[in-house]
């Protein structure tokens, strides 16, 4: 009988040793067997598993894209990397926090709610800035973070005769931000009550930002559009109105002679009844000459509801755009390239309940898009897990072990032949 069990025991012991190593050495179950080569972005990304290890548990390395989704064990909006070797890792944030910037080589990712920079590659995590920036856009070259700074008082006070005494709302400052080191520079774009979006024209010379020019601008989302040098000051201004938006952070064009702005037709946001009419508006892009502010080019109609324009294939914008559900788990968002030379061309999709795409400057500058399909590994798990699934296996094997012992001790010694 102990001879019977003694492969069972055996086998209890490998496979906790199994799990042991395999904790310990992260990437090596999780290798991707179809991973997406090295610099590009996958045609489709897949959500989680619900035990998928997070950025500082296993780091990932360099991302070739990030996106957001609630379907992870943590149960809300929480930030999914996937690394140019095809893994997934999450990466958790602070209930109500915005999503932040990836850098863009991929390998650092701006948490400006708290003030830290996330490096992928070591999965660590420091504060290196104030928190509470709203920033909005990297520079080309990686080196600094557009951002704006609010200076609105915390709370209205009142005297003793119930009169207000200060007004809380105060201008944003635009400034430039390096986020390893917090040093800080505030530009001269003129008064804006808050800023909204911002774009660096590709040689890193320029930006345009946008945003109300006061607090009954605010109210009416009727936004003003500027241009201006990190030391040349203001080149030209522009007002949108409250129906047209600078279209993002990619909305400057690889040749720097347009730069790009999302229309919609439909109720204002104030005037929109629900999420659902809001999200029923028909959008489309328009071009205002770099130069001189003056409108240029074809409009561009743009299906489904537009969220930002992230960058530019052979010419064409290439716009993270969501479909119509006003049930946030069920609508659905991808990246499409549209043009008025023929159809739109998918390049990036997800499940639903998948929102705002954050892809490295890098990829989006050679419009490296098309990659394969990486799924996420089974075996990209956090240590915990793996110890919960060996420690079993162990008090199995020892149990196991003293029975067989306690068994071969208590079995009587057959006597000698001839004795």
């Amino acid at each position: 009988m102990s001879t019977r069990r003694a492969p069972v025991v055996a086998a209890f012991i490998v496979a906790a040793v199994f799990v042991v190593i395999a904790a310990q050495t992260p990437g090596w179950l999780a290798a991707q067997r179809d991973a997406a080569p090295a610099q590009i972005v996958p045609s489709r990304v897949r959500n989680p598993w619900l035990w998928q290890a997070t950025v500082g548990q296993h780091p990932v390395g360099p991302a070739s894209v990030l996106f957001f989704t609630a379907r992870t064990r943590y149960f809300e909006s929480t930030g999914v990397v996937v690394g140019r070797g095809g893994g997934y890792r999450l990466l958790p944030i602070s209930m109500g926090e915005p999503p932040g910037l990836l850098s863009p080589d991929g390998q650092w990712y701006l948490r400006p709610g708290i003030g830290s920079l996330v490096d992928l590659r070591s999965g660590e995590a420091r504060r290196t800035h104030r928190p509470g920036l709203h920033t909005l856009a990297w520079s080309p070259d990686g080196k600094m973070v557009l951002a704006s700074r609010s200076n609105d008082d915390d709370v209205i006070t009142y005297g003793p005769d119930n009169q207000q005494l200060n007004d809380p709302s105060k201008p944003d400052e635009l400034l430039t931000l390096n986020p390893r080191t917090g040093a800080e520079r505030v530009l001269p774009v003129g008064t804006f009550a808050s800023h909204r979006a911002a774009a660096w024209s590709p040689d890193g010379r320029l930006f345009a930002v946008v945003g109300p020019a006061d607090p009954a601008a605010e109210v009416g989302e009727r936004e003003r559009l500027v241009v201006a040098g990190l030391d040349s000051g203001v080149r030209w201004q522009v007002d949108l109105g409250d129906r047209r938006l600078l279209a993002g952070r990619g909305a400057w064009s690889p040749d720097g002679r347009r730069i790009a702005l999302l229309a919609f037709d439909g109720c204002a946001t104030r005037q929109c009844a629900d999420t659902g009419e809001m999200l029923r508006r028909s959008w489309h892009l328009e071009f205002l000459d770099a130069v001189t502010g003056s409108p240029v080019g074809d409009v561009i109609p743009v299906p489904g509801s537009a969220v930002e324009l992230v960058g530019w294939q052979d010419g064409d914008p290439v716009v993270e755009r969501q479909s119509p559900e006003a049930n946030h788990d069920k609508r659905r968002t991808d990246l499409a390239a549209v043009s008025t030379r023929g159809p739109e061309r998918v390049l990036l999709t997800a499940p639903a309940g998948v929102s705002h795409f954050e892809v490295p400057g890098d990829l989006l500058k050679r419009a490296a898009f098309g990659g394969p399909e990486p799924r996420p590994s089974l075996f990209a798990a956090p240590p915990w897990l793996y110890a919960t699934l060996a420690i079993p296996l162990l008090v199995a094997a020892l149990v196991l072990t003293r029975r067989r012992r306690g068994r071969s001790a208590a079995e009587p010694v057959s006597p000698i032949a001839g004795s």
